[in-house]
């Protein structure tokens, strides 16, 4: 009897768990949402993520609210919402370097990429453009390198961290022409922007989104675009490749997660939620625009990508001596 009362219960617990399921993804959202950007606000993860908020909010009736909080490289809002409340309503837009760079670049990282968050969907890709001041005498990667080894301390390359793409890029551009490179780390796209156009320093790889309209103006000169084709928004800059340096190549992509323990029907509705409001047309229109793509994954498919760029960028970060104690 003891052992039929047992099954019974356990048998009413699961039947519990099932009729739970759909109620949870029912009733969420019922208040606000926010999003936990890792970056100084005005920057391009910032600029792409209001209009998809602004989707979710008229789609659920949600206020979604954007918290820009900078710092470590990714690592401050990360451990922020590692432990928040794992209930859907505080996420995080994590990226290539919370997610892939960062465990093998600090020593004492606060948080385990996997464990630790519940991947909902990447939202989008983007190349790296290298751009130089108009100034420059570089009118291509090859003249760029050529440059660098003519001067004595070699050239300086500006980044948007320690650890950040721009800075893994400039390492491999360094190890690539065999001289000397000087590291100028920023915190974030725009200051270093604005000392490159000025000459400040002599090169940054940057997203189009936050060096296009400097390119456009005649401010900055697009050298090479880090993807596997030309880009139809800078038909006239050559891919790496192209440009004779196959392997100069990092993927930046943005995409959401949720707190460890966020229950498997908020996940669902939040994946549903995200992918609907990345496909819309305006917004595809304007990532295009930004020599971005929306891309798309499954919870399943975004937890493989993060393993391998932890395996792939680790590599990179090793290879390139790069340690933050």
């Amino acid at each position: 009897m003891a052992k039929a009362g047992i099954v019974r219960r356990l048998g009413l617990g699961a039947l519990a768990a099932l009729c739970l399921a759909p109620a949870l993804a029912q009733e969420f959202p019922s208040r606000p949402i926010t999003i936990v950007v890792p970056f100084p606000p005005g920057g391009s993860a910032e600029a792409l993520m209001r209009p998809i908020a602004e989707r979710i909010r008229i789609s659920t009736g949600q206020p979604v609210i954007i918290d820009s909080r900078p710092g470590g490289g990714g690592n401050v809002g990360a451990v922020f919402v590692k432990n928040a409340a794992p209930d859907g309503y505080t996420l995080f837009m994590g990226h290539n370097g919370t997610h892939g760079t960062n465990p093998a670049l600090y020593v004492d990282l606060r948080y385990d990429p996997v464990k630790d968050f519940a991947p909902i969907t990447t939202l989008m890709s983007f190349p790296s453009v290298l751009v130089v001041p108009t100034a420059s005498p570089a009118k291509s990667l090859h003249e760029l390198a050529a440059l660098a080894k003519s001067k004595p301390g070699g050239l300086s390359y500006a980044s948007q961290g320690v650890g950040s793409s721009g800075h893994l890029l400039g390492e491999m551009f360094r190890s690539l022409i065999g001289t000397p490179l000087v590291h100028v780390p920023y915190r974030g796209a725009a200051a270093a922007t604005t000392d490159l156009m000025t000459g400040r320093v002599d090169m940054f790889f940057a997203a189009y989104l936050s060096v296009g309209a400097q390119v456009t103006a005649g401010n900055l000169r697009a050298l090479a675009i880090t993807s596997t084709k030309r880009s139809p928004t800078l038909p006239d800059v050559p891919t790496v490749a192209e440009a004779g340096f196959p392997t100069l190549e990092i993927e930046t992509w943005f995409g959401i997660m949720a707190p460890a323990g966020t229950p498997a029907p908020v996940v669902r509705k939040l994946h549903q939620e995200f992918v609907a409001a990345a496909h819309t047309p305006e917004l595809m229109q304007l990532v295009t625009s930004q020599a971005a793509e929306i891309v798309t994954r499954t919870p399943e498919e975004f937890s493989a990508l993060i393993l391998r760029d932890m395996e792939r960028l680790g590599k990179a970060v090793r290879e390139a001596g790069i340690r933050i104690e």
